[in-house]
């Protein structure tokens, strides 16, 4: 155990999103001036994992990155995958053992944030972190098994489904606390069921906001990705994040931002400014 709960970030890697995309109806003479493009309109975009020890004995891992499985089946995408981590040796840094990780929580289950929950092993797919509970949202698990056409390139059934068949997925229904000082929150918007972990620490409370709000630039409400299956609601649930965390003065983590991974947010008048932080 340790004496408190502690978060960390781990880079998994990064890769290239059309910046239109990740804006949506935002033009690009307004979002370009908060997130860099190159010359062809890409974003480069993180994949950011976190590692939380809890004073309870809890070792997780919140997301996993794409990992390195999938990426044949990748390279004929949009996407240019580069400089990716091997989770198990960055947690190796920090004196963890693949089967010392109790609980991965996915915020979803698009292969960017899930990848590395398995790998291949004799030709078959099997947990990185074997005795490991991973907390999925039912409603994210039911899509994921029976997507809309527009959202089923994002699922790859090998990421999760050897989790499954070992007995190692616990589905959740409705907000409910993991432990005393981390809160399973569930958001719509980006996809049905997307799960946001809040983390109690000593001094703040730290919120992996996934794709809820994935780089700081989308802190605006209005600006809101096309890769999100119900833009109205994503809306609404931004402004239910931000509001939260500018009066409380969390920490949000964004998972894909590639140079803010986290930051603090203001609110003036009807608008969020981002503060940023050196750290969590």
């Amino acid at each position: 155990m340790t004496e408190k709960t502690t978060v960390r970030l781990i880079d998994t890697g990064f890769f290239y999103a059309d910046g239109g995309s990740m804006f949506g109806a935002t033009p690009r003479q307004a979002w370009s001036r908060r997130y860099p493009c190159d010359e062809q309109n890409r974003c480069l975009l993180a994949m950011r994992a976190g590692l939380v020890a809890t004073r309870c004995g809890r070792i997780i891992l919140i997301d996993t990155g794409v990992g390195n499985k999938q990426l044949e089946k990748l390279k004929n995408t949009s996407y240019h995958f580069c400089d990716l981590t091997d989770l198990c040796d960055a947690l190796k840094a920090y004196g963890i053992a693949p089967e010392q990780v109790t609980d991965v929580i996915l915020t979803h289950l698009h292969f960017d944030h899930c990848g590395y929950a398995t790998r291949y092993e004799n030709g078959r797919a099997t947990p990185v972190f074997p005795g490991a509970t991973c907390h999925v949202s039912r409603a994210q698990w039911e899509n994921s098994l029976n997507p809309h056409p527009l959202e089923a390139d994002s699922y790859f059934p090998e990421n999760i489904d050897a989790v499954a068949q070992a007995g190692k997925l616990h589905l959740i229904d409705a907000d409910c606390d993991l432990c005393a000082d981390v809160r399973l929150r569930l958001y719509g918007g980006h996809t049905c069921g997307q799960i946001a972990p809040y983390v109690r620490t000593d001094s703040r409370t730290v919120v992996f906001a996934g794709d809820v709000i994935p780089v700081s630039a989308q802190v605006s409400p209005l600006w809101i990705s096309a890769y999100d299956t119900q833009p109205l609601t994503s809306y609404d649930e931004k402004l239910r994040m931000l509001d939260e965390a500018a009066a409380e003065n969390q920490i949000i983590v964004h998972y894909h931002d590639a140079s803010t991974p986290c930051s603090t947010v203001r609110k003036i008048n009807h608008f969020f400014k981002v503060s940023r932080e050196s750290g969590i």
